[in-house]
């Protein structure tokens, strides 16, 4: 009994070992170099740099721009972590919607509040003003916002620099990102992105 008692011990040793080199190990060591071959900038953090190679935010979190000065992101939800009575917008460390249904009265009010903010930031605005601006996403930190979204914004923003609107406009054109590999998600605008190639603009 001893003798088959210490073989069943050693046998479930031996597999523990074997499955902890190769789930704790192997595995993670071919993870983690398929996602730097196959996806290196979203596997570090889609970190963004200046020309300097100062970092200044992440391609896939977004940021609170305000400034009539800069293209302004999709709203945010989140909250601070310390306090969800305090909204905290774009906080990546309390990802979070407002998970409020259509019919809520609180999120009817909030994009009716949301629609006359964008209409009196953006008075040469015509026809109904893009979704992803006046609603918030699950995520609550959005770094993108649609085609349409950023030119609505390109008036603004270019009255605010003191630019021509057209070569603000192109500016969107050349920042409009298809869907990925061509059939997954739609159209969108990376919001640092832009508004860094902005400033850059500003500067040359």
């Amino acid at each position: 009994m001893k003798t088959s008692l210490s073989a069943e011990v050693l046998r479930a040793l031996r597999a523990t070992l074997v499955i902890a080199v190769i789930g704790g190990l192997i595995y993670p060591l071919v993870m983690t170099g398929l996602a730097q071959g196959l996806f290196h900038d979203q596997a570090n953090g889609g970190l963004i740099t200046t020309a300097s190679g100062k970092v200044v935010g992440a391609e896939l979190i977004g940021q609170n721009f305000t400034s009539d000065k800069y293209f302004n992101g999709r709203p945010s939800a989140t909250v601070d972590e310390n306090d969800s009575t305090k909204s905290k917008p774009y906080n990546a460390a309390n990802s979070a919607g407002d998970n409020l249904g259509p019919s809520n009265q609180a999120l009817i009010n909030a994009v009716k509040q949301r629609v006359e903010a964008v209409r009196k930031a953006n008075p040469t605005l015509k026809g109904d003003v893009p979704v992803d601006l006046v609603t918030t996403d699950f995520s609550g930190f959005d770094p993108d916002i649609s085609p349409a979204a950023a030119y609505l914004q390109v008036d603004r923003v270019a009255t605010a620099r003191g630019l021509d609107p057209g070569k603000v406009r192109a500016l969107v054109n050349q920042r409009v990102n298809g869907p990925s590999l061509a059939i997954f998600g739609v159209s969108h605008v990376n919001v640092l992105a832009l508004n860094l190639a902005l400033d850059a603009m500003k500067s040359s």
